[in-house]
């Protein structure tokens, strides 16, 4: 399951980013964009989360996770148009392959909410 291996890299991505702020302030929510074509399962990554963060600083924190659709872009007939993920990438106009992606590979934090009012321990290690 690499959403746990992607857990890892967020959680030590949050923790690094922690240390970098004045005051240390409490994480109350991670947001992440995951696009469609990534082959990530929001539901695998939301437990993977939850199991990993037990007894750590972000325990209890709330991971929300906004999906992006798979977008395309036609060169030939330029029209950009969304693929059936594993059954028709193919332009559906002409029939040209997918070439330009233009949405639905992103994996990344969008945002984190924090509370200044609740100085947390940063873990050193």
């Amino acid at each position: 399951m690499h959403e746990t291996d992607m857990t890892k890299a967020l959680i030590f991505t949050v923790k690094d980013w922690l240390a970098e702020q004045s005051g240390h302030p409490a994480v109350k929510t991670v947001h992440l964009t995951v696009g469609e074509f990534t082959c990530v399962e929001p539901a695998g990554l939301q437990f993977a989360f939850a199991a990993q963060t037990q007894g750590t600083f972000l325990e209890g924190v709330k991971l929300v996770i906004d999906e992006t659709p798979l977008v395309a872009f036609c060169h030939a007939c330029q029209q950009e148009y969304r693929p059936d993920i594993g059954m028709q990438y193919a332009c559906p106009i002409c029939q040209a392959p997918m070439d330009d992606i233009r949405s639905g590979r992103e994996l990344k934090i969008s945002r984190v909410e924090f509370s200044r009012a609740e100085a947390q321990a940063i873990p050193q290690n």
